[in-house]
């Protein structure tokens, strides 16, 4: 089908003025002619029933011998416009080939380009989320520490407890004495016993004094191992809830791990076909080349055969001369 509104009129114009200049009308030059339009194989036909109809009205008036010659450059003409023909439609779809491979190509940089840029992106944050595992790996040993820092600490209150329990008990006892001594001497002096019943009161005064600021010290030290116990429970909670966040980070470094993998995967993909492209393209440029040799081989044949022609052409004229001379002679 024409394209560009080439018709076999224009065609038919064009080949007339490169006649009229004297040269010969092959495809190149008429589409030249016509401004750089039109299919190639559309003027080749054109051109075609427009040298049929010429040798149609020519074969009467033109001498076998100049028919020949015309047939065999028509048909050498022929073979060689045949030749471009297919050599440029060769080009032209390893040309449109090549585009694809091209374009093909800038797409696969473009998505290699973009999976480097989420692997990096993936990277980072994997790094990102080692490091505040770090960071939380490190809270939590502080905070283990600072437990056994504190268990230590309860135990060493205790122990001082059951001292001052122990302290008590020995103050009780001396108590306890104190006051058998005491009924013993009453008995033994009334005056003495008053001497000792007011000795002794003193004593228990001083002992009740004692024993006073001891129950003070004791219901001190147990708010103090009161206020320990909260704290060991408000870090055993923190505890609990570091082992929580831990396994969530855990759970997302996994995640990541495994988006990277997956992304890892698809670049392989990604490079497998661009060696499939790299090796169709080095299979279209070696049939490039064959199609070269091929149009150099069929210049060769139509070369060769036009001079067999040529030397046909001759051995007519060769023959074409007795003949003629027969004819005109009266004898004969």
């Amino acid at each position: 089908m024409a394209r560009g509104g080439i018709n076999k009129a224009l065609v038919q114009k064009a080949r007339q003025a490169i006649l009229a200049r004297g040269e010969n009308p092959s495809i190149d030059a008429v589409r030249v002619e016509l401004g750089n339009t039109g299919s190639k194989t559309t003027i080749h036909r054109y051109l075609k029933e427009l040298e049929d109809a010429e040798r149609g009205r020519n074969t009467a008036a033109i001498p076998l011998s100049e028919q020949l010659a015309n047939l065999v450059g028509q048909l050498a003409d022929q073979l060689k416009e045949d030749a471009q023909a297919a050599v440029a439609q060769e080009r032209e779809q390893l040309a449109r080939e090549r585009l694809d491979y091209q374009n093909q190509t800038r797409l696969a940089e473009s998505r290699i380009q973009q999976l480097e840029s989420q692997c990096s992106g993936l990277t980072e944050q994997l790094q990102a989320i080692q490091q505040a595992l770090q960071q939380e790996q490190q809270q939590r040993q502080q905070s283990e520490v600072e437990n056994a820092r504190l268990v230590q600490a309860n135990r060493d209150q205790d122990a001082r407890l059951q001292d001052r329990d122990s302290q008590i008990r020995s103050l009780e006892e001396k108590h306890q004495h104190a006051r058998d001594a005491l009924e013993h001497y009453r008995l033994a002096s009334k005056e003495q016993r008053e001497q000792e019943q007011r000795r002794h009161e003193s004593q228990v005064q001083q002992l009740q004094l004692e024993l006073r600021q001891l129950q003070q010290t004791v219901i001190i030290k147990q708010d103090e191992l009161t206020q320990l116990n909260r704290d060991n429970a408000r870090l055993l909670a923190e505890a609990r809830q570091l082992q929580k966040e831990q396994h969530a980070q855990q759970q997302l470094l996994a995640q990541k791990t495994q988006a990277l993998e997956t992304a890892k995967s698809a670049l392989t993909g990604v490079e497998r076909a661009n060696e499939t492209l790299e090796q169709r393209c080095r299979t279209l440029q070696e049939e490039v080349s064959r199609l070269g040799e091929a149009s150099v081989i069929q210049a060769q044949q139509a070369q060769g055969l036009q001079e067999r022609l040529i030397e046909a052409a001759a051995q007519l004229k060769l023959l074409g001369a007795p003949l003629a001379h027969v004819a005109n002679d009266p004898a004969h």
